[in-house]
């Protein structure tokens, strides 16, 4: 992606409790983290499947709105880094939908394009699952996506989510997840 702020490169990461993977570090998201994520958000190719960020307060707001509901709900998506370089290269996991939080608890995701193809999103995505089901105790976990949007779907599939039906408002198809070995 060749629109990168400095703050991707910095050296000042948002130390910030989350999660961690073999591959990436997953933090909470912070203000200083929104130039860094509009930089692909904002990119109507990198985000053809999803929401499109018009500008970067938008952006920001969306984000804070998102970050704001950790604090009533005990999850938010994470700003995605990797683990190696520390290089911001995405943002996702478990989340209700501000707008919309009647389609109850889902995982989502948008990854800058220079790290599409290193199985970051599946990465993620068994993340999202693990805090889900083993610290939340979440009988199930949805997932929206267009049905053209293959790379999304074989992350999804690969995740143990199942196809659920075509949610014609969303223009989506629905799948759900559910834990392995419930109690």
């Amino acid at each position: 992606m060749s629109s990168r702020s400095s703050r991707s490169n910095s050296s000042e990461v948002n130390t910030a409790p989350g999660r961690s993977t073999s591959a990436l570090l997953l933090s909470r998201y912070v203000p200083e983290d929104a130039a860094a994520l509009y930089g692909f958000m904002s990119d109507a190719s990198a985000m053809q499947h999803t929401y499109v960020a018009p500008s970067l307060e938008r952006c920001a707001a969306r984000l804070a709105a998102y970050e704001a509901l950790r604090s009533s709900l005990g999850f938010a998506p994470w700003v995605v880094r990797e683990a190696v370089t520390q290089r911001l290269v995405g943002w996702g996991g478990l989340s209700v939908d501000p707008d919309e939080p009647g389609w109850g608890l889902e995982v989502s995701y948008a990854f800058s394009p220079s790290a599409w193809g290193q199985g970051y999103a599946t990465e993620l995505v068994r993340a999202s699952l693990a805090e889900a089901f083993e610290v939340l105790s979440a009988p199930e976990v949805h997932a929206f996506a267009k049905p053209e949007n293959a790379a999304s779907i074989r992350v999804l599939d690969k995740c143990g989510f199942a196809y659920l039906r075509h949610e014609p408002s969303l223009q989506r198809s629905h799948f759900v997840a559910r834990p392995r070995n419930p109690a």
